[in-house]
């Protein structure tokens, strides 16, 4: 993957969980600041293929690079590595409930591998700017609510600068405003950093009210609808 705008690169690549083949010849490219939906029915294939891409998966078949990270060559040793490039964001933020969101953050900056305080204090203070949290950080989760939550889970995901951030149904358990705050949130995400993001979501009205790239897992394949959005 040599031109440095591409950030994730899949080949004919074949999608297993265990022995069973989920997605058969996945080609896809996704350039960095681009913002791509992942949609399809419950059991076609959509946390399958974000897990390989994550590397909780192995692929096993076909070729897979992730912000510079070969996928056929992902060990158990370099899969941090992998994941200090990488944002991910979950539906139910699993956040550290008994540490505040101050220490949440600390906590992801020292297991990968920052050392200096004053940095630290520097970065954490940026990223909850970028999510509309300043001056929160000594709050705990259950202070919070779903959204501001879902804000903090985001600022994590922003820790490391990451070329990609994977969103696993990010609005899921929120209320449709506070899901288009989310949304506009991640696509200035994708404008201000040049972060490429795929979220994946069952929620189509999103689609309608921000339109994007739509890729669709349904009959063990993965359609890209490209250039004919919503």
């Amino acid at each position: 993957m040599a031109d440095p705008q591409v950030v994730l690169q899949l080949k004919n690549a074949q999608i297993y969980q265990g022995s069973t083949l989920i997605l058969k010849d996945v080609n896809l490219t996704i350039h960095k600041g681009e913002f791509v939906y992942l949609i399809g029915k419950t059991g076609t294939g959509k946390s399958s293929l974000l897990k390989t891409l994550y590397g909780n998966i192995p692929l096993l078949q076909g070729e897979g690079d992730v912000c510079g990270f070969d996928l056929r060559q992902l060990t158990w040793k370099n899969v941090p590595f992998l994941r200090r490039n990488l944002g991910i964001v979950f539906q139910d933020f699993q956040l550290l409930t008994d540490r505040s969101v101050n220490e949440n953050l600390l906590f992801v900056l020292r297991a990968t591998g920052w050392t200096d305080k004053n940095l630290m204090q520097e970065k954490i203070d940026s990223v909850m700017g970028k999510v509309g949290l300043k001056g929160k950080g000594n709050k705990m989760p259950y202070e919070m609510s779903g959204g501001e939550q879902q804000r903090v889970d985001i600022a994590r995901a922003l820790l490391n600068n990451p070329k990609l951030i994977l969103a696993d149904e990010p609005t899921g358990n929120l209320d449709p405003d506070t899901s288009d705050e989310i949304m506009q949130l991640l696509h200035s995400i994708c404008v201000d950093y040049g972060t490429a993001i795929i979220m994946a979501t069952h929620d189509y009205s999103i689609l309608q009210k921000f339109r994007s790239r739509i890729l669709r897992t349904e009959h063990g394949m993965v359609t890209d609808n490209a250039s004919v959005l919503y």
